[in-house]
């Protein structure tokens, strides 16, 4: 599956982090910014769930 992070380089950092506990990420993409004034920028990942009991460790 795709999945588009959009917030700010703290917050789309967070989330990846939580996100690879519940799912296998394939593929990160670079930042993608947003146009000025704006400080949020774009993550697209390429990700897959993970096996349940892989999820748990």
């Amino acid at each position: 599956m795709r999945i588009r992070l959009h917030g700010t380089p703290t917050e789309t950092a967070a989330i990846l982090t939580a996100l690879a506990h519940v799912l296998t990420i394939q593929h990160i993409s670079r930042p993608y910014p947003d146009r000025p004034p704006s400080a949020w920028h774009r993550i697209y990942i390429d990700a897959v769930p993970r096996d349940r009991e892989e999820a748990r460790q």
